[in-house]
């Protein structure tokens, strides 16, 4: 259950949600893609608040954003071709021929490094080459807001990296905003801009990769040292307390 998130997503940066299990990273996710709605407070989209949309407003926003699910959440009995191009048979099938859909299709799977597999299926595709698809359905309606919901969950060291890596090159590449859902903290500072921590439903430390390193919050702390996959700073007396906004 979230209380009082205060959260702001900054333009064109990549930004890491982090906590534990159970923390409410998942349900503001799916606040922010207009799934559930909150008791209270705003949404706010390019100024636009989601909360009371209904769901022909919700559908219009929504054409911002690419989601890559966990586990790619592809559909096994699809091909490569068929799960990327599911997008524009949705929202472009009266503004693009199929002939068209195939080579975006396929500009998005090179531009990823996958060459030759639009005729495969996921059960013949590495962890690693499935999230490669994924994230290529997740912008082939060229969005301008990507959410990622624990990227590299089950992938190995190597994997991971290159996802991450993938996650850069894409933010850069496209100038997108990203929101990452994680508790992967290597990767979180490998790729965070802006990374903040949510604890029992609220937002309790916010800022960038250094500043979380050094904030003073014990949970913050205790949830960072125990993942033995950074260093933790010392915490800067001089700095500005942190007033738990994101």
């Amino acid at each position: 259950m979230l209380s009082g998130v205060d959260l702001d997503v900054e333009r064109g940066k990549i930004n890491v949600v982090i906590g534990g299990s159970g923390a409410g990273k998942s349900v503001i996710l799916k606040h922010l893609i207009g799934l559930l709605k909150p008791d209270r407070g705003q949404i706010l989209v390019d100024g636009e608040d989601l909360v009371p949309m209904d769901d022909v407003e919700l559908l219009r926003v929504r054409t911002k954003f690419g989601m890559l699910f966990q586990y790619a959440a592809l559909f096994d009995s699809m091909t490569v071709e068929e799960n990327v191009m599911f997008p524009l048979i949705e929202h472009r099938r009266r503004q693009l021929s199929k002939a068209r859909m195939r080579e975006i299709v396929q500009e998005k799977l090179h531009s990823l490094g996958l060459h030759n597999i639009e005729k495969k299926y996921p059960a013949e595709l590495s962890g690693g080459m499935r999230k490669r698809v994924g994230l290529a359905r997740a912008i082939v309606l060229e969005p301008e807001i990507l959410f990622y919901d624990e990227p590299t969950t089950g992938l190995d060291p190597i994997a991971t990296k290159n996802v991450d890596e993938m996650i850069a090159d894409i933010s850069a590449r496209l100038g997108v905003t990203s929101l990452v859902i994680s508790h992967d903290m290597a990767s979180t500072f490998r790729i965070g801009h802006r990374v903040s921590m949510l604890y029992k439903g609220r937002i309790v430390a916010s800022g960038t990769p250094e500043q979380i390193l050094r904030h003073p919050d014990p949970n913050l702390r205790e949830f960072i040292s125990t993942s033995q996959a950074v260093e933790l700073l010392p915490p800067d007396p001089a700095a500005d307390a942190d007033d738990g906004s994101a």
